[in-house]
């Protein structure tokens, strides 16, 4: 077991995600990616479905439609403010530093890295492939043709890109942001893993 934080970035269809719940898993730690959502709107008191829709990508076009039927989202319009979006990154930024608060776990995205930045036990990874590597990899989670995969790839790094460059006033994916970078289409997700693990335990 670490006595680390553990962070991790990663690029759409890299297979961040489940390298974090093996890692978290093998590591006998608590993993947060889309838990932590839950966790923030209990502490907020705003609607899990307005974080789940502004999670990770500020949304114009959801925000609109809030502000057109506010109740189709459980929020009523005496509660909406305009700055919905500081609000939600704020909730999830309190509840990021709460959870690692209770000791050693591993976090997805949500700009953990930064929001944890003078933690001492802090170690941020991010997750990459190459294109077409990720292509194959949204291609047959979805089930989709390998032009909406490329398609979804785009949007969705993109949107991850601009939510941490504009809360963090760093660059998503930046060597300058992170401690450790693996290229996830070198070895099976488990292997992947191990590696990890034998770095992180090596700097303990």
């Amino acid at each position: 077991m670490t006595n680390k934080i553990i962070t991790i970035g990663r690029q759409f269809g890299s297979n961040g995600r489940e390298i974090g719940r093996q890692l978290a898993e093998k590591l006998g730690i608590p993993f947060y990616d889309k838990e932590l959502l839950q966790e923030a709107a209990k502490a907020s008191g705003l609607s899990e479905n307005i974080l789940k829709n502004l999670d990770e990508k500020p949304n114009k076009s959801f925000l609109y439609n809030l502000v057109m039927d506010p109740y189709n989202y459980g929020y009523s319009s005496t509660g909406y403010h305009t700055n919905l979006n500081q609000q939600a990154f704020q909730a999830t930024y309190d509840t990021v530093k709460k959870l690692a608060e209770q000791g050693p776990c591993v976090i997805v995205g949500r700009c953990a890295d930064y929001a944890l930045r003078h933690n001492d036990k802090l170690f941020r990874a991010f997750i990459f492939a190459p294109f077409d590597s990720r292509v194959k990899t949204i291609s047959s989670r979805f089930d989709i043709d390998e032009e909406k995969a490329k398609a979804l790839i785009t949007k969705e790094d993109k949107g991850r890109a601009s939510y941490y460059n504009y809360y963090t006033s760093k660059k998503w994916g930046s060597i300058d942001s992170y401690d450790f970078f693996v290229n996830s289409s070198l070895l099976p997700i488990e292997q992947t893993v191990d590696y990890m693990i034998s770095y992180i335990e090596s700097i303990n």
